[in-house]
């Protein structure tokens, strides 16, 4: 392999979180410091969100078309693995963060940046942030999300940030 190509492999890498091909149900015991960079040391266990294994991700792959942009998009249970990692290094805070991540990937990038204006405060009622966790929780499956914008809503207008109906 040469350098570029190494190169362009390791940022690949560092985007994708080393990514697992398995459920967070089934990784059996969990991920942890000592399989960290997944990358180096777990490897085997690294799918692109097509199905390619990550040692398919070149720069001649990308040069001919056969690696997209949805080959190099993390995955749900890419994070879940980082979480867990995080985890055994007792960084519970930042394991948090990387599983809300993870609920996040199915919504399409377009409506998550509409719901993520919809939270700046003044921008939205307080139904407005009730119905956009009931449709995180029913049609996104974004369960701890949708707990944190029904926490905002509450915030907001105990403080007095909601938007006037």
């Amino acid at each position: 392999m040469d350098q570029l190509e190494k190169m362009i492999k390791d940022m690949v890498l560092e985007q994708m979180g080393k990514k697992p091909a398995t459920s967070s149900a089934s990784l059996g015991g969990g991920y942890t410091h000592a399989d960290y960079p997944l990358g180096e040391k777990r490897p085997e266990v690294l799918k692109t969100p097509t199905g390619k294994s990550i040692n398919e991700i070149t720069l001649d792959g990308v040069i001919s078309g056969n690696i997209t942009s949805q080959d190099v998009r993390i995955r749900p249970e890419t994070l879940e693995m980082q979480a867990q990692v995080a985890e055994s290094r007792g960084r519970s805070e930042f394991a948090s963060n990387l599983r809300r991540a993870a609920e996040l990937i199915e919504i399409p990038d377009e409506r998550l940046l509409e719901m993520y204006i919809a939270l700046r405060p003044y921008q939205s009622t307080k139904q407005d942030l009730l119905n956009m966790a009931r449709e995180m929780r029913e049609k996104y499956n974004a369960n701890i999300t949708a707990s944190l914008v029904e926490e905002a809503a509450q915030v907001y207008e105990s403080r007095g940030r909601l938007k006037k109906a």
